[in-house]
């Protein structure tokens, strides 16, 4: 498989990230603890953990309503199993892609176009409840106001997501109510100097508004939005449930923080699997609420690694009962087609 250079800077950030984590941890001390940890609170945090998929495949069937009839939910459950198996096997978010693909091969008549745009919405709410919940964790006495994450408050944290949703969320505005303005400024400057490649992005760019067409519907909107609340507070859950499995003396507010942290932190580009970023931001996240390296790192290594291998495992079970293979998806998302 070639490696693009965005790729190789994920790659080479993420190393270097897993070894600054690991640096200072006796690995005999974290198996010891693991070894003395709960199995059951384990259990259920992967099983929890898990869960998250499940409810992010029947939010995309909401997202994807204004497309026409409602997509079973089967094949939404499978193509996001694989999408996610994809993201963890394959550098720069190659699951998105696949995720899409793998729909859109079951239900050609979505487009490829607009399931692509479904996922950007699916970010966006993704994106603005983990902040909210992350801000709501900040609120609970217990937390350490003036504790630093990589030398950022938490209001500092919260001020530059919610600056890049901003950003964000503008464009989606903008395309929703003007989309004629977007692709006319298309025309005006990408198809003076390359019309070809102007039509091309020109139908690309009103596929991709049908997309995110769930967001005229309020309707739509309040059940999405339900589905994102449920999801993050379930994956919160399943965050806690380590805690509890490693006797770490933190409360579910601090779950909600530190799954903010780490999907900040996993949002760069990186590795496979978001290895090294998450143990990082992890053992970042539990140092404000005064958990020690070694419980932190533990809980990090134990945690990604317990909710990495069901869904991975899962997605290449539905990608292996498919008529495409991951070379094809990865061959086609690169070519775009």
């Amino acid at each position: 498989m070639r490696l693009d250079l965005r790729a190789i800077l994920g790659i080479a950030l993420s190393a270097a990230l897993l070894w600054l984590t690991l640096r200072d941890v006796a690995f005999a001390d974290v198996a010891a603890r693991l070894r003395g940890s709960d199995p059951l609170l384990w259990a259920l945090c992967t099983i929890t953990a898990t869960a998250i998929f499940p409810l992010r495949a029947r939010r995309w069937q909401a997202i994807l309503a204004p497309l026409g009839p409602r997509v079973p939910f089967a094949p939404l459950w499978e193509a996001t199993a694989i999408g996610m198996m994809v993201n963890n096997v394959v550098p720069a978010r190659a699951g998105e892609f696949a995720r899409a693909l793998s729909l859109t091969q079951r239900h050609p008549t979505l487009g490829l176009g607009a399931t692509l745009g479904s996922l950007v919405v699916d970010r966006l709410f993704d994106g603005t409840m983990v902040l909210t919940l992350l801000l709501l964790g900040t609120l609970d006495p217990a937390f350490p106001a003036e504790a630093t994450v990589f030398g950022w408050r938490a209001g500092e944290i919260g001020l530059a997501a919610a600056a890049v949703l901003g950003v964000v969320l503008l464009g989606l505005v903008l395309l929703l109510l003007a989309p004629e303005l977007v692709t006319g400024l298309i025309d005006q400057t990408v198809g003076r100097l390359a019309p070809s490649v102007a039509t091309r992005l020109r139908t690309l760019i009103e596929s991709f508004a049908a997309g995110i067409a769930v967001l005229r519907s309020p309707a739509l909107v309040g059940e999405v939005a339900w589905w994102t609340l449920l999801h993050w507070l379930t994956n919160a859950l399943a965050f806690w449930l380590g805690f509890g499995a490693l006797g770490i003396d933190a409360p579910f507010s601090a779950a909600l923080f530190l799954q903010g942290v780490i999907a900040i932190g996993v949002s760069i580009p990186q590795a496979p699997g978001f290895f090294g970023v998450f143990e990082a931001t992890g053992k970042a996240g539990l140092a404000l609420y005064a958990i020690a390296a070694e419980p932190a790192v533990t809980w990090a290594l134990g945690f990604h690694l317990l909710s990495f291998v069901p869904i991975t495992a899962l997605g290449a079970w539905y990608l292996a009962r498919q008529p495409w293979s991951l070379r094809d998806l990865i061959g086609r998302a690169r070519s775009g087609t």
